[in-house]
């Protein structure tokens, strides 16, 4: 028994990393700003919505982390080879356009983060562009995972953040686990911030990264328990930190009535009187971390998405010479980004509230074909969905669907 639990605990250290990095880096600068605002706007009560982010969350990274190990290769590769180049371009088109609006979200937070501790972003943006861009350039897989896992733990700021703010334990627990009062659904301004709150969670970037990471790990269907358990330590851990987010905005700013924030660095700046600088400290630095590490992955994961649905060569273990379309597409998104926040007076907020209509459409369509992927018996053999799960997957697709539409169409989108 001790050597068996052994063995599992070395396949699990063996296949630890794309599941937990790619689950922590939906917490961006966009994320913090969401769950920020749903705990500084309306308190406590919308706790309720982890749960199920938590379990749509595991059923779909799990879904790309199976696909990946089964077939050996990326989501968009998949799409390319069994549904066409003409969808394939369309899909890759749309991917670029919103995730570039997050990479200049992500720079954004760096700015915001950084400025907090009296650093201009016309030195803090620069030298951040730099230090992401080297770190893949200059790195190898292994090397750069290791990097990432280390940023995914420094989210525990949070955590700490969310005991220092003085929350009401107890109206806490009790509000993760129950449906809140009907008056509130009469609120429309509530309703928004539920279809945001949950609808933040599952983005197209994360489906297509968090595939080409297993086969660039080269997991093979030894290790499809322990990636699993990789997937759900993963999405456990960046929604008990979501969850901690709200709590410290709920126990300081909605307490005190401060609920308009702007960005995610409005609500550091605002704790700070409220909870101590201790907890100001975490928060900022949290969102600093949170920011750089979505402005390395964001491009890396678009930079994989485009070139395997395009059938160019890419990988971190490639030289710049054996992958040039993979690095430069890299390279123009990080350098885009920066560029733009030191751009003055440039319209960052319409810019991100495009790029995540663009989100709401691209998304229904990305969970669909993982779906029709995954069922096909040809592609996965005996890895298909089995009935249950399979009713899970569909039912958490058919919620993606109605929630993209409801953020689509919903006033102020």
């Amino acid at each position: 028994m001790a050597r068996r639990w052994r063995t599992q605990l070395a396949l699990f250290l063996a296949v630890i990393g794309p599941g937990f990095i790619t689950a922590n880096v939906d917490n961006d600068a966009g994320g913090i700003l969401t769950y920020s605002q749903a705990g500084a706007q309306f308190g406590y009560t919308l706790l309720w919505t982890v749960l199920p982010i938590t379990l749509a969350l595991i059923v779909v990274q799990e879904m790309c982390a199976r696909m990946g190990i089964v077939t050996g290769k990326g989501l968009s590769d998949l799409i390319r080879e069994q549904f066409g180049l003409r969808l394939t371009f369309f899909l890759m088109i749309l991917l670029v356009i919103v995730n570039f609006g997050n990479v200049m979200a992500e720079f954004s937070g760096i700015a915001g983060s950084m400025e907090l501790f009296h650093i201009s972003k016309y030195v803090s943006v620069p030298v951040c562009a730099l230090l992401v861009w080297l770190l893949v350039i200059k790195g190898d897989y292994k090397g750069v995972e290791k990097v990432f896992l280390v940023a995914s733990v420094i989210y525990i700021a949070y955590i700490f953040a969310g005991v220092l703010s003085g929350p009401n334990w107890h109206t806490a627990l009790v509000s993760s686990v129950t449906l809140p009062s009907r008056s509130v659904w009469h609120s429309s301004s509530y309703i928004y911030m539920t279809v945001g709150v949950i609808g933040t969670t599952i983005a197209p970037w994360m489906q297509f990264y968090m595939q080409s990471s297993v086969v660039e790990k080269g997991i093979t269907p030894k290790g499809l328990n322990a990636s699993r358990t990789d997937v759900v330590v993963g999405s456990f851990f960046t929604d008990i930190v979501a969850w901690f987010i709200i709590v410290a905005c709920a126990a300081t700013l909605f307490v005190h009535g401060l609920g308009s924030i702007q960005n995610a660095a409005d609500a550091a700046e605002a704790m700070k009187p409220l909870a101590g600088k201790y907890a100001f400290i975490l928060f900022a630095a949290g969102l600093f971390n949170a920011s750089l590490f979505a402005a390395s992955i964001l491009p890396l994961s678009t930079a994989y998405t485009v070139c395997e649905g395009m059938g160019f060569e890419s990988g971190l273990d490639k030289r710049f010479s054996e992958a040039p379309a993979f690095y430069w597409l890299y390279t123009l998104l990080i350098a885009g980004g920066a560029a733009v926040v030191l751009w003055p007076n440039f319209p960052l907020v319409k810019v991100t509230i495009l790029s995540q209509v663009l989100n709401g459409v691209l998304l229904p369509v990305v969970m669909i074909l993982m779906l029709l992927l995954i069922n096909n018996k040809e592609l996965m053999g005996k890895h298909t969905n089995n009935r249950f799960f399979n009713w899970v997957a569909w039912l958490t697709a058919i919620i993606v669907i109605v929630l993209s539409l409801a953020l689509l169409f919903a006033p102020g989108a």
